[in-house]
Parts: structure tokens; sequence; C-alpha cells
């Protein structure tokens, strides 16, 4: 329950959801913290500052990554340096360092990629963290499951006493989702990914795609088998399909629960994981 989580939790949302879409400067002041989320649907990049509290953020939707494996590295590094200049001169200031997350359990050389977009974009990578850990710098979790259902995979984390004490990663996600939508509609999956992400049609499609979400679930009732747990949190864009926690919690027989804005977790999290840097004035925006 949303209870034994971070207690700021949905402040911290909230805030996350408003400064993505707000427009205007941004008046910034003190150290500031950087992460970048390359996932298969949604590129995210988040700014916090010294304390956690988000300041701004900038998401795209972009096919350069795929299950962990970034596919289109020029693609991936003109949409990071996008996000960058985009946050830049909301807040005024250059950005010069991030962490980046990455699924459970991908190869080294997947690792390598990810911290080579960052830098590419021009921003020193000073951490390079799994996503369902830093999900869970957001939740302050101390024990239970925190699940990141993103649009190609599916990644599952173990935690006690605060403690990732096991990590799994399998394919399986958003993506799925909108393949089965778009095969039973005759229609394109760009038209599909439409269709998934608005909530008006989730009721309807979820008799279509409840097999997709529950061999999510299978995926993640395999994952805990061996484990006590008696809560899972779920993350990740394709967290936010209405009715993803009643079909976990039916099959996995653990009560499944989806924070708000459950998108923006992660890269949330892996802000808090980069160096905390005092920023120069680019003079493009925010305060001169």
């Amino acid at each position: 329950m949303v209870s034994a989580l971070n207690p700021d939790l949905s402040r911290l949302l909230d805030a996350a959801d408003a400064v993505v879409h707000a427009r205007g400067p941004v008046t910034t002041k003190g150290a500031l913290r950087v992460g970048v989320d390359l996932g298969t649907a949604y590129t995210v990049l988040f700014v916090v500052d010294a304390s956690g509290l988000p300041v701004a953020g900038a998401y795209r939707y972009a096919e350069v990554v795929r299950d962990g494996v970034v596919l289109d590295f020029a693609g991936a590094v003109a949409l990071v340096r996008e996000l960058r200049a985009e946050v830049e001169a909301r807040i005024g200031v250059d950005l010069v360092t991030a962490a980046v997350t990455i699924p459970p359990g991908v190869p080294i050389t997947e690792l390598r990629a990810h911290r080579y977009v960052v830098e590419a974009a021009g921003l020193e990578c000073t951490a390079v963290v799994d996503e369902p850990t830093a999900a869970n710098a957001v939740l302050g979790l101390r024990d239970g499951a925190v699940v990141d259902v993103g649009g190609g995979t599916t990644g599952t984390a173990v935690l006690r006493g605060g403690e990732v004490i096991a990590l799994a990663d399998e394919p399986t996600g958003g993506t799925h989702l909108s393949l089965v939508i778009a095969g039973h509609h005759r229609i394109g999956f760009d038209e599909a990914e439409v269709m998934k992400r608005d909530p008006a049609n989730h009721d309807r499609l979820l008799p279509l795609v409840r097999p997709v979400l529950e061999k999510i679930a299978t995926i993640v009732a395999r994952h805990l088998a061996g484990h006590d747990v008696e809560e899972i949190f779920l993350v990740g864009g394709t967290s936010a399909f209405a009715g993803i926690e009643q079909v976990v919690t039916s099959v996995t027989g653990i009560r499944a629960v989806v924070p708000g804005n459950p998108l923006f977790v992660t890269p949330l999290g892996i802000a808090f994981h980069d160096v905390p840097a005092v920023l120069a004035r680019s003079g493009s925006g925010g305060r001169p």
C-alpha cells in the first residue's frame, strides 16, 4: 500500500508531472542532478535539485532502443541532445552530468552503449543503474518487489531492508500490447500506440490485451518464486494501463499497486544517482 512507501511519494510524482508539462522559464539555484532513461517507448530526461525535488523534465516517444539494446545510436544521441536543450532553455543552465538507466541483466556491451549515448550527447555519465533500483530510490520501499514494466521488457527487483536481493528482466512489455492491438484492429503500429496510450480506450482494450498482461504477471510470479513478498509496486509507462494491477494481483496472488504517474518514477530515481553539480548559467532561459 502507498503508506508503506516514501511518505512524500504523491507530492513528488505530482511535482514531476507539473514540471514536465509546465511552460516558460524556471528559476533554479544550487546543485542539480540529471537522470536519463533510455526506454523502448519513451526517452525521459529529468532534473532534480539537491533535495530531490523535480525542477524540469522532458520526454519523447521514440524507437531508438529495444529490449534494453540501443538499436539507433545516432538517433538516441540526437534525442538526448534535444531533450537536454529543451530543459536547459527552461532552467537557464548548462547541464554537464547525468546518470542513466539500463534494464537489469543486460550485457556489459549494452551498459557501455547507454553510457556512450549520454556522453555523446555532451553529458558526463556519472552512474549507470538498473531500472528497478532507480525506481526504488523514489519509492523508498524497504521490503517487497518493484516491477518496472517498460515498452520492451519487464524488470523485477526483490527488496529486503531496502537492499536488492534478487534482480531479473525478461522481454515483454508495452510494445507487445501495441502489436496485439494493431493486429486485432488491422491498423499500423503507431496508430495502435496512440490508441493504447489514451486512458479512454483502456476499458475496451483490456480484454484484448489481457493475455499479454497475464504473461507479464507470469514473468513477475516466476521471478518472485521462493521470496516472501507481500506487495508488488508497478512502475514504468506500461503500468499506466488501467487494470494491470488487478491482472498482476490475480496471477501472482500478491497485491499489486501502481503509484501515480508511473512513467516518471524510474527517471526521477536515476537522477537521484547523479553526482550533484553546481551548473553554469547559460543565459538561455530561467534566471539571467
